[in-house]
């Protein structure tokens, strides 16, 4: 059986929850230096995999390199930007920027292939 679904489904849960803790420490705060890796959270990591969470459970596809390259590419993409951008951006432990930008840059690469395959998977998938 296919778990791309749950695998998603879970990490789509652990943006949601950090997207959250987030925002509240934001209005909480009064500072809002995270405001780009809150919304990036949000929007790649929480509704990007719960949207394809969804999609592997309505269409019930088959388990494929397609498939694996497109879960995996999407997980290490949106943890790799959502950090990459937080390092990057707010700098909290001072690291030089030609790591912080790589992180960040790997991570945005990383998913624009999870799109890809994506559209890919959308392209070749059959009932």
């Amino acid at each position: 059986m296919n778990n791309h679904s749950l695998v998603l489904l879970r990490f789509a849960g652990v943006f949601g929850l950090i997207g959250a803790i987030l925002g509240a420490h934001m209005a909480g705060s009064g500072a809002y230096a995270f405001r780009p890796v809150h919304a990036h959270i949000l929007v790649v990591g929480w509704l990007s995999l719960f949207g394809w969470a969804v999609f592997y459970k309505v269409f019930q596809t088959t388990e494929t390199i397609l498939t694996r390259i497109h879960v995996w590419s999407a997980i290490i993409g949106s943890v790799g930007l959502s950090v990459g951008m937080w390092l990057y951006m707010v700098k909290p432990f001072n690291l030089p920027e030609g790591v912080t930008l790589s992180l960040y840059i790997g991570g945005g690469v990383a998913l624009l292939v999870s799109f890809m395959m994506f559209f890919l998977l959308t392209l070749f998938y059959k009932k």
